[in-house]
């Protein structure tokens, strides 16, 4: 079975062009997407296009960014209909991984992702490094300050606190409170020592 895929990102472009051309090329089902961006997670119409296709088949777009969001996506999605067994067809770049021409193509384009996935961690990897070099913290900023985590302990010895008390009051999970006070213990004691002022 041959299934066509059409999409445009906003409601008021047409799907006429792209479905003349994949009915022109022997698509018997046509699915889309109409106000569906590229990069939008969820989008019906493929999934009920990919639900459908069977070993043997094949699916069928007008332009490979019909398809997929970026090459690293698109080459992931092909590789489970490969796997599947199902080809692929883009009808504007001559792609057909149903011919060794096409297969050839795949294979470029595999690599080219591989490729911007090793820069993107590359660069990943030098901007934490240079933010390391600059004295910069990395990560998500604690739920409490040093200053909270030593007024809790003030709360806890002259209120008689509990820990359920305490994560209440400072809005966090206890255990994210207990987490927190044991990260911060080394600075939470001094300033317990020198009457609450944190010392650096």
């Amino acid at each position: 079975m041959i299934i066509g895929y059409a999409r445009v990102s906003t409601g008021d472009q047409n799907l006429d062009l792209q479905i003349l051309a994949l009915k022109a090329a022997g698509c018997t089902k046509i699915y889309t997407d109409q106000g569906v961006s590229g990069r939008h997670g969820s989008r019906p119409g493929l999934h009920k296009a990919l639900r459908r296709l069977k070993p043997g088949g094949k699916l069928v777009v007008w332009r490979l960014d019909r398809l997929g969001r970026s090459l690293i996506n698109l080459v992931q999605l092909l590789d489970v209909l490969g796997e599947r067994g199902i080809c692929f067809q883009s009808l504007t770049e001559s792609i057909d991984t149903a011919s060794s021409g096409g297969r050839l193509v795949f294979h470029i384009m595999a690599a080219l992702a591989e490729f911007e996935r090793s820069l993107i961690s590359e660069r990943t990897r030098a901007g934490l490094a240079a933010a390391r070099v600059q004295g910069r913290k990395l990560g998500r900023r604690p739920s409490l300050t040093v200053e909270q985590c030593v007024e809790a302990s003030e709360l806890a010895q002259l209120r008689g606190w509990d820990s359920k008390q305490l994560a209440k009051h400072y809005g966090v999970h206890p255990r994210t409170l207990a987490r927190l006070m044991a990260q911060q213990q080394d600075q939470v004691e001094p300033a317990l020592m020198k009457g609450g002022r944190v010392v650096d």
